[in-house]
C-alpha cells in the first residue's frame, strides 16, 4: 500500500507543481470553462442539471485527461526516467495503478471543485433571493460519478495505450482516434437496439444503464492494462 502512495504522491506533485508557466494554465482553464463560463451562460439550467450541464461534467474531464494520459509511460519514455521507475522495488500493479489513481483523483477532484464554484457563479448571477442548489440533489451526485467513470475510462485506456506507444504524441494521437471509434461504436449500437428496450425506462433508468456500461468498460480496459503491464517487456522497447 505504501508503494501505491508513493507513486501516486509522485504523480500529483508532477501535475500540480509541474513547472514551467504553460502548465499552470491548464487547470486554471479547466475550471475557468467548467466552473464559470458555462454556468454563467447555462444559469438556471445548470443547477437543473441541463443536457448542457451533464454533458461537460462528463466529458469535458474525459477530454481532459487524453491531452496528457499519454505522457504517462510514453513520456516516461522519451524523457528516459522510465528505466529509473522500473528499476525501484515498487511492484508493477503499484506503478500502474498509482498513475490512474493519481490521474482520477486530480481531474475528478477539479471536476467536483469547478461544480460547487458554478453553484456559486449562478447564484451570484441570478441576484438576491434565497440560494438554490442543484435539483435533485441525487441527479448532481450521479453526474458527479458519471465524470468519474469518464474521467476512468479516458484514464485506463490511456496508460494501455502508452504503454505501447513510443512517443507521448503517437499516444495522444492513438487514444483520439480510438475515442472517436468508440463513441462511432457505441453511437450505432444504441441506434441498432431494438426501440422497445428503451420505451418503458425512464431517463434517469437510461442514465443508469449508461453508467454500468461506462463501469464494464472501466473494469475491461484497466484489467487488460494490468495484465499487459510487463516490466521485463517495458525495458526491452
Amino acid at each position: 500500500m505504501s508503494d501505491l502512495w508513493t507513486v501516486v504522491w509522485k504523480e500529483w506533485r508532477d501535475s500540480i507543481f509541474p513547472g514551467g508557466k504553460i502548465e499552470y494554465l491548464r487547470p486554471l482553464v479547466f475550471i475557468t470553462f467548467l466552473g464559470i463560463v458555462l454556468p454563467f451562460v447555462d444559469r438556471q439550467g445548470w443547477l437543473a442539471l441541463s443536457g448542457a450541464m451533464v454533458f461537460a461534467s462528463v466529458f469535458f474531464p474525459y477530454f481532459y485527461i487524453l491531452n496528457y494520459i499519454g505522457d504517462a509511460f510514453a513520456g516516461e519514455r522519451e524523457r528516459h526516467t522510465l528505466e529509473t521507475l522500473l528499476a525501484s522495488r515498487i511492484s508493477d500493479r503499484a506503478i500502474l495503478l498509482g498513475k490512474v489513481i493519481a490521474t482520477v483523483s486530480y481531474i475528478w477532484g477539479m471536476t467536483v471543485l469547478a461544480s460547487l464554484l458554478g453553484l456559486v457563479i449562478v447564484n451570484l448571477a441570478k441576484g438576491p433571493g434565497p440560494w438554490a442548489f442543484y435539483t435533485p440533489v441525487s441527479g448532481w451526485a450521479a453526474v458527479l460519478v458519471a465524470g468519474m467513470l469518464a474521467c476512468l475510462l479516458a484514464a485506463s485506456g490511456g496508460i494501455l495505450v502508452s504503454l505501447h506507444s513510443a512517443t507521448t504524441r503517437q499516444a495522444q494521437q492513438t487514444l483520439l482516434l480510438g475515442s472517436l471509434a468508440l463513441f462511432v461504436v457505441i453511437f450505432f449500437t444504441a441506434r441498432a437496439l431494438p426501440s422497445q428496450w428503451f420505451r418503458g425506462m425512464s431517463p434517469s433508468q437510461i442514465f443508469l444503464v449508461a453508467l454500468l456500461v461506462m463501469a464494464l468498460l472501466d473494469a475491461l480496459l484497466l484489467g487488460i492494462a494490468m495484465a499487459s503491464f510487463r516490466r521485463s517487456h517495458l525495458l526491452l522497447k
